[in-house]
This record gives structure tokens, C-alpha cells and sequence, in this order.
């Protein structure tokens, strides 16, 4: 949906003052931090990652040096295509565990294509592969950060809740150790404890201010982890946008097939049973012109305004398909023209320094008079604008009234279908309708020159 943006990620209890569900948090986020859901599902993702990151280096470094040094012959591409296809298992596994853990949706990379039939087409498919690349590179990283990670985030987690606790456990020392408490310094002649009750205060705020930060650093290195799995383990950028190509090309082909089966039913429904009509009473008038000349003649005045009101439907239905006004004198006399047909007062403003190619400009076009219509059914405005420019290599298109608002893409309205038509051209919708109003919608289109 081109009124969309940004990376799925799962419905965390984030830093709102909110949580699921609607429910309001007592406590500031900075405090809850280490005993929310998400702090956790981060920490276990950390824990699991170093003996996965080992299982999955292991793998990988010593499947890929085998079928390496066995090109010489020809177990190497089996060897090769083995470890390849194990790496994406891994990759299946992390998807999944990103997905259980960390809340980051990552779509399925693009399935392997053999060229054929056998273990040999789906070799050379699995070599041949970007993706499963990808997959072993992710392999070896992985393994690096994970080890540093892991260091890092256990080491504050159990040094800052160690401290944080000190107060409850402090007593083991003198008891079972032999010393006053947690030793800080010792040599031959001096040691030096944390056994007094200041001490022991001052040990436990450390550790409290660990166990805040703890969380938040441990979502930073998370971070990395969610740009490895979405960089190297979901579909190409080659591969998203070949489907996305393919989503707009349906998308284009049922416009079409919608604005023809449009035209087939108003030129059914309106000049053609109009013209139909038209031939009888003509036809009567003919019959009737040796008898009844005055009756003949009222018939045939009926007839000539017939006439006019199927010429009238025939221009609406032209103008419909593309007017000529538009194809003769541009955007800003088009545009003026279906400003002058709207229920409201609208001011047009046009500033482009030439015009676009037509493609784009029909879609402009109607764009704006689609945008328009909704104005005159529903937005119950007094007045609306329409403003065109040209930024870099970017056609906007900005309507606004000052109607009721609440107008809304997602809806399943007429606006949906605006913005799928956008999104197939590389155009982006964007909706801005509180309730109450004032509503203004703004159309992105690439610029192509004319």
C-alpha cells in the first residue's frame, strides 16, 4: 500500500506510556525497562545466539573449506551445494527466532528455481543462488558479534542485578567464605571489602543503575542483529521489487479492465439506449409525417433534444477517457476546468516548469478530479485549494478543504483504490483527515518528462 511506510516489527509494550491492550503503566519506562517482556525477549535472543553462532559458523567454515578443497574433483559442488542448503536452514531457524524473540517480521527469501530436473539442476540452482550466499555470509558475522553480544549483555545482566541483590546475599561471605564481603582490592598486606552498610547501599545503587541501562544496551546490540537477519536473510532488494513490479502491473491491468468495463456500461446504459430511442421516435415521426404533421414535427423537436443530451453524454464519457483539454493546454487549463464543475469554491494553483509526459499527467489528471468528486459528495466543505509543483524529480499534487475530515485509506474506500493506482506507477498517497477536518491529501508521482 503506497500510504504505508517503514520495516513490520511485532506489537512491543514500547516507550509509550501505554502498553497492550490500551492499559496505562504506573511506572515511567526508564524504571520498568528491566522487567518488561521485550528486555527479556531480547536477553534470551542474546543467550541463544552464541551457541547458535557457534553451531552455524562451525558448519559453514567446514563444509565450504571441504567442498573448496574438493573441486579438484568432482565431490567439491555437491559439498558446496550441501552447505548452502544447510545455511538456509539456519537461516529458516534465525527468521523464526528473530520473529519468537525480537518482533522483526522478515518475509521469505525468493525460492530456488532449478532449470530443470534432478540433482544436478537443483545444484546449479543452489550455487547459483545469491540468496543462499547471503545465507553463509550471515553464518560467518554472525558468529563474531554474537560472541561479543553475548559478553556483553550477560555480563551486565548478572553484574547488575548481582549488585542490585547485594543487600539480600551479602551475609554468604562472612559466613561461608571466611571474609566481611565482595573483595575489591587485596595484596599481601591490605584488603579491602564491601562490608559495611554504606558500602553495601552504594553496591546496590551501582547496581541498580547497571540494571536500568542494562536493557537499552542490550536493544542496541539487538539492533545489529535485527539489520544482519533483515539485510542478509530476507528476500533481495532485486527480488521485492520484481514482485512488487508485479503487483502493480495487476493492479494496472484490472484498472483497465475496470475503466473499460465502465465505458461498456455507460455507453450501454446511456448513449446507446439513448441513440436506441432516439431511431423509434424517429422512426414514428416518419410514419406519422403524411398524417399528422404537427404530431410529426413535435416528434422530431423531441428527437433534436434527444440528440443533444446523447452529444452531451458522449463529450462526458470522452472527457471521461481523456480530455482534450488536457492533451491541448496542460495540467493548469485541465485542472481549472474540473475545478469550475465542483459543488465548492476551488483556487488552483499550478507552478511547473514544463509539462510532464502524458502518462503521468492523465494520472494527475484524474488524481486530482477523483479527489475533487469526494469533495463535492462528502466532505461538506465550503472551500477547497489545489496545489501542483514540481520538487527534484517529483510531481505533488495537494488537495484540501475544510470539510468534516475523517477521510481514510485503509478503510476499503474509494482513497484505497486512488492509492493502489499511485503505487503502480511508483506514486505515493498520503492522508491527512483528523475528524473534524480541515483534510489534506497529498499525491507523489515520479516526473518524466513529456
Amino acid at each position: 500500500m503506497a500510504t504505508q511506510y517503514g520495516q513490520g516489527y511485532a506489537d512491543w509494550d514500547g516507550p509509550g506510556s501505554q502498553g497492550a491492550g490500551g492499559r496505562r503503566h504506573r511506572l515511567p519506562v526508564a524504571l520498568r525497562a528491566p522487567i518488561e517482556r521485550r528486555a527479556w525477549g531480547e536477553l534470551c535472543y542474546l543467550l541463544l545466539s552464541l551457541p547458535l553462532g557457534i553451531a552455524m559458523f562451525t558448519y559453514s567454515v567446514t563444509m565450504f573449506s571441504l567442498g573448496a578443497g574438493l573441486l579438484v574433483t568432482f565431490l567439491g559442488i555437491p559439498v558446496l551445494a550441501a552447505a548452502l542448503a544447510g545455511c538456509r536452514g539456519f537461516g529458516m531457524l534465525e527468521r523464526a527466532r528473530a520473529r519468537g524473540l525480537l518482533g522483526l517480521e522478515v518475509a521469505e527469501p525468493e525460492p530456488l528455481s532449478p532449470k530443470g530436473r534432478g540433482a544436478m539442476a537443483w545444484m546449479g540452482a543452489m550455487l547459483k543462488s545469491g540468496t543462499s550466499w547471503r545465507h553463509m555470509l550471515y553464518t560467518v558475522l554472525q558468529f563474531p558479534w554474537a560472541v561479543f553480544s553475548f559478553t556483553v549483555g550477560v555480563t551486565l545482566w548478572v553484574n547488575g542485578w548481582g549488585m542490585l541483590t547485594y543487600p539480600l546475599w551479602f551475609w554468604v561471605f562472612p559466613a561461608y567464605v571466611g571474609q566481611g564481603g565482595i573483595q575489591l582490592y587485596g595484596d599481601e598486606a591490605h584488603h579491602v571489602y564491601l562490608d559495611n552498610p554504606f558500602e553495601i547501599t552504594v553496591t546496590a545503587l551501582v547496581g541498580l543503575l547497571f540494571t536500568l541501562a542494562t536493557p537499552w544496551i542490550v536493544r542496541g546490540l539487538t539492533t545489529v542483529d535485527r539489520l544482519l537477519v533483515h539485510g542478509l536473510l530476507g528476500p533481495s532488494r532485486l527480488a521485492t521489487r520484481v514482485v512488487e513490479l508485479e503487483s502493480d502491473r495487476g493492479v494496472v491491468v484490472d484498472t483497465a479492465a475496470a475503466d473499460l468495463r465502465r465505458i461498456e456500461r455507460d455507453l450501454h446504459d446511456g448513449a446507446q439506449a439513448r441513440l436506441v430511442a432516439l431511431a423509434m421516435d424517429l422512426g414514428l415521426a416518419k410514419e406519422k409525417l403524411t398524417e399528422d404533421p404537427h404530431a410529426a414535427a413535435r416528434m422530431v423537436d423531441e428527437a433534436h433534444g434527444e440528440v443533444k443530451t446523447a452529444l452531451q453524454e458522449l463529450r462526458d464519457l470522452a472527457r471521461g477517457i481523456h480530455p482534450a483539454v488536457l492533451t491541448d493546454r496542460g495540467l493548469d487549463a485541465a485542472l481549472s476546468a474540473v475545478a469550475s464543475r465542483c459543488t465548492v469554491p476551488v483556487r488552483v494553483e499550478v507552478d511547473l516548469p514544463s509539462r510532464p509526459a502524458p502518462a503521468i499527467e492523465g494520472i494527475a489528471y484524474f488524481t486530482v478530479s477523483e479527489l475533487l468528486q469526494n469533495i463535492s459528495k462528502h466532505a461538506q466543505a465550503s472551500r477547497a485549494t489545489v496545489d501542483v509543483w514540481r520538487v527534484e524529480d517529483r510531481l505533488l499534487l495537494q488537495v484540501t478543504d475544510d470539510g468534516l475530515g475523517g477521510a481514510d485509506a485503509s478503510a476499503g474506500s474509494g482513497l484505497a483504490g486512488l492509492a493502489g493506482r499511485l503505487d503502480a506507477v511508483d506514486g505515493i498517497l498520503v492522508v491527512d483527515s483528523p475528524p473534524g477536518g480541515p483534510t489534506r491529501i497529498t499525491a507523489e508521482l515520479p516526473w518524466r518528462s513529456a
